[in-house]
């Protein structure tokens, strides 16, 4: 697998679609800071990391929905990918969805962060994928 991020992403897109309770992830300490940021934007119920066998481990994701069935993320959209990285300044960064909606950022100083974060501290980075 080229791209784990991408993975992730998807595998969370097609069980909302599905309206599954849950889904299962492979484990990387990466995705676990990038759904660090979605449970702390609200987008995300919760999620836990479990062992599978052996010291392999994977994240078991409850997805979050409306009173009426409405999954909590409509859009959720890789930006940057490993043949093309797309880095922004905050002052650069436009908002998404009249700033209904969350970017993602990679820093280097501050690790994963939402675009609210990086606005507020002043830093910027590479722009991991974005949220409505």
């Amino acid at each position: 697998m080229s791209d784990p991020i991408s993975d992730m992403i998807v595998r969370i897109k097609n069980a909302q679609n599905a309206l599954l309770v849950s889904v299962e992830i492979p484990y990387s300490l990466q995705k676990v800071k990038i759904l660090d940021v979605l449970k702390e934007e609200g987008y995300l119920k919760d999620y836990a990391v479990k062992d599978v066998r052996n010291g392999i481990k994977s994240i078991d994701v409850e997805l979050k929905y409306s009173k009426s069935g409405k999954p909590a993320i409509e859009v959720i959209q890789r930006v940057s990918v490993p043949g093309r990285r797309f880095y922004s300044s905050c002052e650069s960064l436009k908002t998404f969805f009249n700033g209904m909606g969350i970017y993602i950022l990679s820093t280097s100083s501050k690790g994963i962060v939402s675009d609210r974060v990086a606005r507020r501290e002043k830093i910027g980075g590479e722009v991991i994928c974005k949220v409505f």
